[in-house]
């Protein structure tokens, strides 16, 4: 069997999942094979090679299933590469100073630490008011997150692009 890359993550709305998706995108098109699937979904990671892993972000905490993942697997993540990324804050500017210093969960970052992966990053996210329930629109409200998409996509797609980078330097 291939090996592959699996691209996992957690994903409420959908648009971490979008996010999942384009890095997948741009790792297949430097060439590489790769899965992209919700984190919930991966039974076994013997097939892969790499684990890039990300979740959305609410009140600065990783989804469960993608926390849940992290935890389940910490003992093969500790022995491939690994990258992880969160997505989160709406608005202009950088997604870390939207959210005053945070880069990751601080109740998942022993594990992160333990597992060593090779990069962290953090994006902005999008929220989509007419998909949201009643409790969740008067909690954006209340922190007055702006309503829109503040993904930069040229930014994942760099990220993305330096990871296929790195996996293919190390292929050779």
């Amino acid at each position: 069997m291939e090996k592959k890359v699996l691209v996992a993550c957690a994903s409420k709305y959908g648009a971490t999942a979008e996010i999942a998706s384009r890095v997948g995108s741009v790792l297949q098109a430097a060439g590489l094979p790769v899965d992209v699937k919700r984190a919930g979904e991966v039974t076994d990671l013997a097939s892969y090679d790499a684990v890039i892993l990300g979740s959305a972000v609410y009140a600065g905490q990783w989804r469960q299933e993608a926390a849940d993942f992290l935890k389940e697997n910490e003992q093969v993540l500790k022995s491939v590469p690994v990258w992880l990324f969160s997505s989160g804050p709406t608005g202009e500017g950088d997604p870390v100073a939207l959210m005053q210093g945070w880069r990751f969960s601080e109740a998942l970052q022993p594990i992160a630490d333990r597992i060593g992966p090779r990069d962290v990053a953090f994006f902005a996210g999008a929220i989509d008011m007419n998909r949201l329930n009643l409790a969740e629109k008067l909690i954006v409200k209340a922190v007055k997150a702006p309503d829109g998409d503040f993904r930069d996509w040229a930014v994942i797609e760099a990220w993305a692009s330096g990871i296929a980078g790195a996996l293919q330097m190390t292929a050779v």
